[in-house]
Parts: structure tokens; sequence; C-alpha cells
């Protein structure tokens, strides 16, 4: 992918030098004299890295304005003072570079920046992303579904790579697949999705690879297949582990070669079409069994991504998964409960979803449907296994939204530890950071 860099120098001679360096090594860049002209230009564009004259970085503000848009500020100039280096640093610099040294080192670090910068802007569209596709909703905030995150952004960037999903049904494999593929280069081309289980090889093959007229009886005419009509795009195979052992080998061509022939032909069609798979059993056991091909797995295993169940999920991912479901579902039912009472809150956070996050949207939709016109769900709208917990059964409640809930149990527990937020924070299961975010959200007084 192509970096954009803004340069910004007040000297036009240095400024044609080291952009052609830029342009002769495929960056596209931008070149302003001055710092005002560059934040217009920020304003206008969104370069992936900003590379400034340090004699212009003292300015006032400079460096600040021009990091404004999220975007790192590389300092350069010819053996650097060390003074200058250290308030440009202070001033909030990512580099100071020295280019009378080795120009080369300004390209590395603009490049480096670069692509700081892309993986930053696809995670944060990640993270807030609004939209659902298949049940999975809140990635959360803990370091296991922060770093899910962060897989797939990069992933997102790297739409060559084959990818490989792996975990229990219902956790959401098919929208992580959707979601890599809306956030990457591919976003506007095709992206179909394929189901191994119950499909015959004949029809799985022709549907993938495509057919030649004539090759069977009711082939009356040449038909594509997926691979070929998503050309530039994404096919998602689902559960793998399923694929037939017969056309196995025409797979591993396609990731290999990028290059098949469709049933019954004899011509080569090659093809720029991103292969995801998921499966949702150990495909190294099938290897084993003699099931899957060793060769196969090994192509496919080149990025795997492991997406855990709900159960292993930190109490506060599985908080966030339920209200954005809820939140979701809300205009799916218009006047069904607007919040959950807290019986049927912990009932939600005590199960252990078998059938995860598939599992939690079809629970609350029912519930919603139930209690339609009344204020929130209670225990009597969710199913016989949820009611029939011992210990938690006809109690009488108040309704109390989750929200509610949550800033009823950060008061509590930060008065028990004496206002010590760091203890509060480790006792809740959430980073100090993420604990002052919410003391301010509700307003607590600490």
């Amino acid at each position: 992918m192509t970096d954009s860099i803004l340069l910004v120098h007040d000297d036009p001679s240095i400024l044609r030098a080291i952009g052609a360096r830029f342009e002769e090594t495929g960056h596209e860049v931008i070149r302003e004299l001055s710092v005002e002209a560059g934040t217009a230009t920020l304003a206008r564009t969104r370069p992936d890295a900003v590379l400034l004259a340090l004699s212009l970085g003292e300015q006032a503000g400079a460096i600040a304005t021009l990091g404004a848009a999220d975007t790192p500020v590389v300092l350069f100039a010819d053996r650097p003072e060390p003074a200058a280096a250290t308030r440009g640093l202070e001033a909030g610099a990512f580099q100071v570079v020295d280019t009378g040294a080795d120009i080369q080192v300004l390209l590395m670090a603009a490049s480096r920046v670069a692509a700081m910068t892309r993986t930053r802007r696809v995670v944060t569209a990640l993270l807030g992303a609004s939209a659902n596709r298949d049940g999975l909703d809140s990635l959360g905030t803990t370091a296991p579904m922060r770093q899910l995150a962060l897989q797939m952004g990069l992933l997102a960037q790297s739409d060559r790579t084959t990818l490989l999903l792996s975990g229990e049904p219902g956790v959401g494999k098919a929208w992580v697949a959707r979601t890599i593929h809306d956030l990457g280069a591919r976003s506007q081309k095709p992206f179909f999705e394929v189901r191994c289980t119950g499909m015959n090889s004949s029809a799985l093959e022709a549907l993938l690879f495509g057919q030649e007229r004539g090759v069977f009886v009711d082939a009356t005419e040449r038909r594509r297949g997926l691979i070929e009509i998503a050309d530039g795009g994404t096919v998602l195979i689902r559960e793998i582990g399923d694929f037939p052992a017969e056309i196995q080998p025409k797979l591993l061509r396609v990731l290999e070669t990028r290059a098949f022939r469709r049933v019954g032909g004899t011509d080569d069609i090659s093809v720029d079409t991103r292969i995801m798979v998921t499966t949702r059993r150990s495909l190294s056991q099938d290897v084993e069994a003699e099931r899957f091909r060793e060769d196969l797995f090994y192509r496919l295993s080149v990025m795997p991504v492991a997406i855990p169940p709900v159960r292993d999920r930190s109490q506060e991912d599985r908080i966030g998964l339920i209200t954005l479901l809820h939140d979701r579902l809300k205009a799916r039912v218009p006047d069904g409960p607007p919040a959950l009472a807290i019986d049927a809150h912990e009932r939600f956070l005590a199960y252990s979803w078998p059938g995860n996050v598939r599992e939690i949207k079809n629970v609350l939709e029912r519930a919603m449907l139930l209690g339609k016109g009344q204020p929130t769900i209670n225990v009597e709208h969710l199913p016989g296994e949820f009611r029939a917990r011992s210990g938690l059964g006809d109690r009488r409640h108040t309704p109390m939204t989750l929200d509610a809930l949550e800033h009823q149990h950060i008061d509590r527990t930060l008065r028990y530890h004496g206002g010590n937020r760091t203890r509060a924070a480790k006792e809740l299961g959430i980073s100090r950071a993420t604990l002052i975010n919410k003391i301010k959200l509700y307003n607590i007084t600490d």
C-alpha cells in the first residue's frame, strides 16, 4: 500500500530534493512551505505521516497542530542541535532524524510511522463500529479482545493474507471475516460465503470453481464459480474441516498460484481473490487422522485467529456485549423493554452461554418480544433454564438498567477500598484507565 507523506519545509530546494527521494521509493508526497499551509492541507487530507523541518517545529504549537489529526510528526534537520531535538520531542514529536547522516533513516522513520497510523485508524474504526452482521457486536476493552481487534486491523491491511478463523459455533467467525473485508482495500468488491457442511463434492466444486458447458447432463451453459466472480474480493469458506478430500488439492492450488480450472475446463484462470476459512474443530487433529491434507492445513494457517467463547470473556466484556446486542435489537422490536432488570441481568452474567453470541442474541430477542410494553426485561421473560436457577428465584427486585447497576457497583467498590482506584480496578477486573473513564461518565465522587 502506498504511504502518503505530508512534507513541510521552508526551503523549496530541500523540499524538492527530499520529496523526489520519497517519490522514487513509491511514496505519495504532499509538499508545503509553512506550518500554516501544512495545517490547512492536513485538514483536507489524511496523510499517513507528517515530516516537519526541525526549524519550523520550533514555532509555538506547530507540532501539536500538525499532530492533532492523530498523525505522528517526525522532525528532521541536517545535523540537528541536541537542545532543539529535545525540545521537539518534549513538544510531542515522534522522532527527530538527522538527514545529514543518511536520508534513508528518514525514509525508514516515515514508513514506520505510516504503518502505525494506518493500523491505529483501522483498529479505532473497528472498536467504534456500530454495524453488526452476525451477532458479534462488542469486541470489548480487556487485553484478549483488544488483541483480537489489533489482529483484525492488521489483517484488514494485509489483504492478500489467507485467514483461518477458529472458534466454537456462534462466536462470530463470519462477522469477524466480514469486518476484516469491510475495513480493507477489498471492501468495494464482492464478499461471498460458502458452507461446506452438507454439500456433496461435485456441487461444492462447481459452486466454487465453476463449470464448462456439457460437463454434466444438466450443464447447458458455462458457469463461473464464486472464486472467479469474487475476483478482487473475498470468499469465506465456512467449516473448512468438512471440505471434501477430493477437491482439497484444487483449493491448495488457488492459494499457492491464484489460478484454477473450471470443472471440465482445460484453461487456467487467474484471479486475485482472498480466501478466508472458518473451523469449529481442531484441523491439526484432522490432519493426524488423515482427514485433511497437511500441506493445505499449513497453507491456511499463515495467520490463524482464535475467537474466544463468551464464557471465557471478562465480565466487563460480557456486559458490553449484552448491552450492545440489546441496543441493536431495539430497532427490530421498538416496543420491547428498553432495559434489563437486575434479576435478569444476574441470570445473563451467571449463564455459561454454550451457544455463545448467537444464543445471547436469540434469548434477548425472545425476551423483548415477550416483554413488549414493559419497562424492563424480567426473569419471567427468560427461558426456563434461566428462571430455574436456585437461589435466584422469584425474589422481588427493583428494575434497574445496566448503566445504573454498573454505576452502583463501581461506587460501592470504590467506597470499600477507600477511594483507591488501583485496588478497585483490580477487583472489578478492568484497567485503572477504564475505571477513571467510568468515574467521569457516572460522575462518581470517590
